[in-house]
């Protein structure tokens, strides 16, 4: 299938085709046709799917030979959780429309001067791309209609509702016309996200797209335990002066915590610098920049700040503090194995963290490999309490927080080096995929 035969105009589809895009994704053939005839649509995808051109490529369809009347508000309305997947969504949109030479964009996000973007609005916008919290201030203060909203986009919506937008989308979508097409993308249709969808589109089509194992197969992902915080700054330590790392991403549950260990690593000599919520729009493009000039080796960030980070020469991910959510973790070693190069996304797990690892493996129907490196192996703990259920041999979960030296003869390698390698593994079959319900994200501090 090609994106002629999607039923695109021909200035999209020459649009598409200078960016080099010839075959459409799964998510774009079915997304697009279904968009174009106006249905409501559920779409289940994943980051690096190509769900932005799903959407966008259909929006502005709809626009082409459609100028705006005199006086008319944003016909088209994208909802993002960040500011920097709104700048990318709304450089998709002027990439993709450049044919269409009268077509006027507005990016509204927090971070950015208010009365700068007002102005922004003071002339004719057809599509504007948003963060929910900047678009509720705008239409509070009356600087932005919302009346002539066509078609309404919530992108990656389970992330907006995770980081407590609810209320916000609600009172954004009471001010559109009841006629609009909705258009919800999600990693997950479930739960909280399956009940706001209800309320806001009309007999959708749903579009749930599978990630194919292939699709993670180029990212290596590894478990490493640790004994306490100390341990844990002397592996990552060890992990960022290995040869094999040309950038890494280094994630961190808090702000606090991302700035101070940005300090740290910068004091031991790595070129490192901190990305997190607190930081001025200024600054954290400024610092995305000097990433994607090769200028920093180390990024230390939050969840929230690092998503839609796109820079192919990150080549590791490093969770410092594992995810709190399943979904988060996908997210975040996503960030490598970019543009067709090997990823490795390496996991450092505290004694009371292992129960994070378990949801993890249960959500991705992966099992991490264990490694270690030598003279820094964890110490081995005796069992305390009794065995946890579903347990395996007692060296990963079992002996009271996961630690305990492997048995001999076992399997596990250690200090093998090859293939930007730190320490061994441990071989044992993957586990079945479930998903997990585990403890929701604590919103204090982060992002």
């Amino acid at each position: 299938m090609t994106f002629q035969s999607l039923g695109l105009a021909d200035e999209l589809i020459k649009a598409v085709e200078q960016t080099g895009y010839t075959i459409p994704t799964p998510v774009q053939m079915q997304a697009i046709p279904a968009a174009i005839s106006g249905s409501d649509l559920l779409v289940s995808s994943h980051t690096g799917s190509g769900k932005t051109a799903a959407f966008t490529l259909p929006s502005l369809h709809k626009l082409i030979d459609r100028r705006p009347a005199p006086g008319a508000g944003p016909r088209v309305l994208v909802l993002t959780p960040t500011r920097e997947l709104a700048q990318q969504v709304e450089k998709a949109v002027q990439t993709y429309g450049k044919a269409l030479r009268w077509l006027n964009t507005a990016c509204l996000v927090g971070g950015a001067p208010f009365f700068a973007q007002v102005k922004q609005l003071q002339r004719p916008v057809d599509v504007v791309v948003a963060t929910p919290g900047r678009l509720l201030d705008h239409l509070n203060r009356r600087k932005i209609k919302l009346s002539d909203v066509e078609v309404l986009i919530l992108d990656e919506a389970d992330r907006m509702l995770d980081m407590g937008f609810a209320e916000d989308i609600d009172a954004i979508v009471a001010a559109t016309p009841a006629q609009r097409q909705t258009l919800l993308f999600s990693a997950t249709l479930d739960g909280v996200v399956g009940r706001m969808a209800e309320r806001m589109t009309r007999n959708p089509q749903r579009i749930e797209i599978e990630v194919a194992k292939e699709d993670r197969g180029q990212i290596e992902q590894r478990l490493m335990f640790a004994d306490d915080m100390g341990h844990k700054s002397r592996l990552l330590e060890a992990l960022l002066g290995h040869d094999g790392l040309q950038q890494a991403v280094v994630f961190t549950a808090t702000k606090r915590s991302a700035d101070e260990l940005s300090l740290s690593l910068q004091e031991k000599g790595f070129s490192a610098a901190a990305l997190h919520g607190d930081m001025h729009q200024t600054q954290r493009n400024r610092t995305l920049d000097r990433l994607r000039q090769g200028r920093i080796g180390v990024l230390v960030a939050t969840d929230v700040a690092a998503r839609g980070i796109d820079v192919a020469g990150i080549s590791h991910v490093i969770n410092f503090d594992p995810p709190r959510q399943a979904e988060d973790y996908v997210h975040r070693i996503g960030r490598t194995g970019r543009a067709g190069r090997d990823g490795i996304a390496i996991t450092l797990s505290g004694p009371r963290e292992t129960g994070l690892i378990r949801a993890i493996e249960r959500f991705t129907g992966d099992r991490l490999e264990v490694h270690t490196i030598p003279g820094m192996e964890p110490s081995p703990r005796k069992p305390s309490g009794p065995r946890p259920a579903g347990a395996g041999n007692g060296r990963r979960f079992g002996n009271g927080g996961g630690y305990g030296r492997p048995a001999a003869g076992n399997g596990e390698r250690r200090g093998s080096g090859g293939g930007g390698g730190f320490g061994g593994r441990d071989g044992h079959p993957s586990s079945r995929s479930e998903r997990s319900h585990g403890d929701r994200r604590d919103r204090t501090s982060r992002g």
